[in-house]
């Protein structure tokens, strides 16, 4: 099986010498999602949707379609997707929306395993609410978020459960099922953060029975946006801070202006991009190539890896550290010999701070998606082995 590196335009020429193993901040842009765009701009049909003249109903076409397309990806009502810039943007707008519902005494029920943007406007949100924000632990040995962790946190008092379906910096996967039927046999509802595992693995919205679930597009190869999924009643029932002209109910409600339609463009195209691939055969291969890169880091002297061992727990993200040399100067000596990763928290604040790895610097992360090949991963484990032994 191919890496298809040869559908991302971006690692042609020149670039195509970079290893990119900085996917999980952002992934290249796959070919059919760059002429979709193209296609848009140079189409006439940019306008405003909801108008009687040919653009304006194309634009609304546009909106329809791409979330047919999304229902199918991530097995979903389609009226529950909305378009957006980011997941952060997404997270602070739904936890401000939840503010109004939220009385003192009430509880929200987070983990230490999240990226900061599914942290902080909870607690902010909480802070403004007089309610109780907690946090779930995950066990730093080994880096596992039990469900029992988070479920022990709620209680009747508890509105909203907010999870990762993956870690963006360990690559963790929770055991979801049982934290969802826990907080809604006390009447909570639960947010999901899909960012990290959306890239790497097939998820079924209906059948995970989430309320709302929130994924980067640009982290699957399309252009930079957000895409929310909210349960279509919950939406209309949110006070969503929005203009008066705006949608008082639909997928709409939750967009700010005018959407992004070159970016909605490109979004449909990548989502048709992996319906085609396939995410099982996408995710055997990244698989692979991620056992490569897992157990050559674990043979090398001075390394050590941070996460579950057990492929099953996890989506292809690694992290390590290299002992006696800061991640930022790992990062730093990789760039130098066209490898990109990334040091630091990667926006994982809590993450760094339960393993106790914030003041050395936190860790250095290499994630694979679907254009890394094993060559590349040679590439890495060789400089990383040269790096541990030079210190």
């Amino acid at each position: 099986m191919s890496s298809l590196r040869h559908r991302f335009p971006a690692l042609a020429g020149s670039a195509g010498e970079w290893a990119r193993f900085d996917g999980p901040s952002g992934t290249q842009v796959v070919d059919v999602a760059i002429t979709a765009m193209t296609d848009w701009m140079t189409s006439g049909s940019t306008a405003a949707a909801g108008g009687p003249f040919a653009a304006a109903q194309e634009c609304q076409s546009l909106l329809d379609r791409t979330r047919v397309t999304l229902g199918q990806l991530f097995g979903a009502d389609p009226a529950g997707f909305s378009f957006g810039t980011n997941t952060t943007t997404f997270n602070m707008a739904f936890a401000n929306a939840v503010t109004e519902t939220l009385r003192p005494g009430d509880r929200i029920v987070g983990t230490r395993l999240d990226h900061d943007s599914n942290v902080m406007p909870w607690r902010r949100a909480c802070a403004r609410a007089g309610a109780e924000h907690v946090l779930a632990d995950f066990d730093p040995a080994t880096g596992v978020l039990s469900p029992e962790s988070v479920i022990a946190l709620i209680d009747d008092r508890t509105r909203w459960v907010t999870v990762p379906m993956a870690s963006n910096l360990l690559g963790t996967m929770p055991d979801l099922p049982p934290i969802i039927e826990a907080a809604h046999a006390v009447g909570a509802r639960v947010y999901v953060d899909a960012v990290a595992a959306a890239p790497h693995h097939r998820i079924d919205i209906t059948a995970l029975d989430c309320d709302a679930l929130v994924t980067s597009p640009y982290k699957w190869y399309a252009p930079h946006s957000g895409v929310l999924w909210c349960k279509p009643e919950l939406m209309a029932e949110l006070g969503w801070w929005r203009v008066r002209p705006a949608p008082d109910a639909g997928p709409r409600k939750p967009e700010t202006g005018m959407p992004n339609f070159e970016a909605i463009a490109g979004v449909d195209a990548a989502a048709r991009f992996l319906l085609e691939e396939g995410m099982e055969s996408l995710a055997r291969f990244e698989a692979d190539v991620f056992a490569h890169l897992w157990d050559g880091l674990g043979a090398i002297a001075g390394v050590r890896r941070i996460g579950p061992t057990n492929p099953v727990l996890r989506a292809p993200t690694a992290a390590f550290v290299v002992d006696g040399v800061a991640p930022s100067i790992v990062a730093t000596r990789l760039a130098e010999q066209k490898i990109a990763v990334w040091d630091g928290h990667a926006y994982a604040v809590e993450v760094v701070h339960h393993l106790g790895l914030a003041e050395s610097g936190g860790v250095v992360r290499a994630g694979i998606v679907r254009y890394i090949e094993h060559s590349d991963v040679d590439r890495l484990l060789a400089a990383v082995d040269a790096i541990a032994r030079r210190g």
